[in-house]
């Protein structure tokens, strides 16, 4: 096994640090040449440390501990060219071998570290396969974009979530935010997620969906109650939740809003926030009495758009520490597409921001555009940000079609 495994590393293809090792084999036979040949007061050998102390920004283990036996090789060379191994010598030999296998072992730990991060980061792609499913580009009359901006480093998914599914009369929408980060925002996100894709097309009404992901996060949470470090903490998690339900062929829309921050509306150019009559508190707040759910509806007529968002996107601050002005700045881009105006307000945050995200943030865009046809779903690709859209060669097509009475 061991020599099988020797062969298929000497099959591997040619890489650009294996070009550059000429790097520190030139600067070992240049420092080995000049030392020999240099006056007997002139030590030079101990610049061969240089070779192998460089190697490792570009190669591995096996590469440094090559080039470090071969540095070690030429001291001995120069010392026994000058005179032989004085003490002087020996000492100048033993520190670079000791300084050589430190190297080695630095190379060592840093890939071993690497290959964890790699097996991390195939964790969370699953885990964002599973939990944070693509939205589908087309529902109904609907165009859907969505997007994803996770605030820890090397993350693709936190506490923020969405989803949507289709009912009988259209389709039913979720986005939230889990309070709190990592492994445990991560678990609460996952049951609210199973919860909706079970009941949404079975519940009769947006008031009995809320009900039941309530229920479903109660009992979630009475569960792992044991696993808080205080009995205080099961207080401290709750999520934030907009449910939607858009009917195909009916403008009126109803929204459920539980402590989350409102939609936007995009009609005309113009932007409203569509705040809720009654604030309702956040699901998972088990012990806290409710007076009911209340039910909005509001009008989402052709061509609007609506904008779903979660709090990571206007509490974030720019280093003055002054708030991302969400509804201002999307006003400018009303006329754009979905995921025209996703990729906007993306490099528009950033730009605000000025660095990485202090919270995770995600956003939805529905645009309702009676035009389309019920055809089999656009192709989708997603990005290295998150961003989930069809391709360009599928838009057109869409877009090229004529107008027709059995579009809805």
């Amino acid at each position: 096994m061991g020599l099988r495994r020797r062969i298929a590393d000497l099959r591997r293809p040619w890489q650009p640090g294996h070009a550059l090792l000429a790097i520190p084999l030139a600067l070992i036979v240049a420092i080995t040449v000049a030392g020999v040949l240099a006056p007997a007061h002139i030590h030079l050998g101990p610049l061969l440390v240089v070779a192998p102390a460089i190697t490792p920004s570009f190669a591995g283990p096996r590469m440094t501990a090559l080039v470090g036996a071969l540095a070690v090789i030429a001291q001995t060379v120069i010392a026994m060219l000058r005179g032989g191994l004085t003490a002087n010598h020996q000492v100048q030999i033993a520190a670079l071998t000791v300084i050589s296998l430190l190297l080695v072992i630095f190379c060592a730990q840093r890939e071993r570290r690497t290959r964890e991060l790699a097996r991390v980061r195939s964790v969370s792609e699953a885990t964002q396969r599973v939990v944070l499913r693509p939205l589908p580009h087309r529902m109904g009359p609907l165009r859907i974009a969505s997007l994803y901006m996770a605030a820890e480093d090397e993350a693709h998914i936190g506490g923020d979530l969405y989803a949507a599914t289709r009912t009988a009369t259209g389709a039913r929408l979720i986005i939230g935010d889990v309070r709190g980060k990592g492994l445990t925002s991560i678990s609460d996100a996952s049951v609210l997620m199973g919860a909706f894709r079970e009941a949404a097309p079975r519940c009769a009404t947006l008031l009995e969906l809320a009900g039941t992901l309530e229920n479903s996060i109660c009992r979630h949470l009475a569960d792992h109650g044991a696993h808080f470090e205080a009995p205080g903490d099961l207080h401290e998690h709750f999520v934030t939740a907009l449910m939607l339900d858009i009917p195909d062929g009916d403008p009126r829309t109803q929204m459920v809003n539980c402590g989350h921050p409102p939609p936007l509306l995009l009609r005309e150019g113009r932007v409203t926030a569509l705040y809720a009559r009654d604030a309702e508190p956040p699901l998972g707040l088990c012990d806290l009495p409710r007076t009911g759910l209340t039910l909005d509806t509001f009008a989402f007529e052709d061509d609007d758009t609506l904008l779903l968002h979660t709090d990571g996107v206007t509490e974030a601050r720019a280093p003055d520490r002054s708030f991302y002005p969400l509804a201002e700045r999307v006003a400018q881009w009303s006329g754009s597409g979905p995921e025209a105006l996703l990729q906007h307000i993306r490099d528009d945050l950033l730009a605000h921001v000025g660095g990485p995200l202090g919270d995770d943030a995600a956003m939805v865009v529905i645009q309702r555009s009676p035009r389309l046809l019920p055809a089999n779903p656009l192709r989708k690709i997603i990005d290295s940000d998150g961003l989930h859209h069809a391709t360009a060669g599928a838009l057109d097509a869409e877009a090229a079609l004529p107008p027709s009475p059995d579009r809805e």
